[in-house]
């Protein structure tokens, strides 16, 4: 059994506690599946550097970063973690009907946006078998090479914060409470 503490600046391990006041500065909480992975210096330090490598060095805009984390949880059914992409995807301007289309299981209408969120969605059902058709229609709606390797990035992050929050389930955050979510919700099922 993991712990299902969710440790913040106060109360997380000394490397951490700078980076977690970064991100409750930046969110106005330390995020719970981040929270939990405190209890290992391997998962947060590889987190934490990865997601700042993603966010800071990549290419894609910030709504695409948003749409791709969101098409992820949605892909790995992390409540958790399609809340709180739900909320940070309408914080950073995402179109509400994008975000919406997303949490259903469907694609976006606006064409670049929905390549990327079926990629990323193909990435991780497929465990990155994605076939020649499927990588010709991501970088014909304008995608480079470059951004199939950070698709894969984002994909490991996910993992990350996906994986955690459907083995600790933490609950949401006050902020996140009105997007819940069920993975019930998605068309189809």
């Amino acid at each position: 059994m993991i712990s299902r503490q969710v440790r913040d600046a106060e109360t997380g391990i000394e490397p951490a506690k700078a980076r977690l006041e970064d991100l409750r500065s930046a969110c106005g909480f330390v995020p719970a599946a981040v929270g939990l992975m405190v209890d290992s210096p391997a998962l947060i330090n590889t987190f934490l550097s990865a997601f700042g490598h993603f966010q800071d060095e990549g290419t894609f805009t910030a709504d695409e970063r948003q749409v791709l984390l969101l098409s992820n949880a949605v892909a790995n059914r992390s409540e958790w973690a399609v809340a709180f992409y739900t909320l940070q995807a309408l914080t950073e301007g995402v179109e509400p009907s994008v975000v919406e289309a997303i949490r259903q299981g469907m694609l976006p209408r606006n064409h670049r946006l929905a390549a990327l969120s079926a990629f990323t969605q193909s990435v991780i059902e497929l465990r990155g078998q994605v076939d020649e058709v499927e990588l010709a229609a991501f970088q014909a709606a304008g995608f480079t090479s470059e951004q199939v390797l950070e698709v894969i990035t984002g994909v490991a992050i996910s993992a990350m914060t996906n994986y955690i929050a459907n083995i600790a389930r933490p609950p949401l955050e006050d902020a996140a409470l009105p997007h819940s979510w069920n993975a019930r919700e998605l068309v189809g099922l």
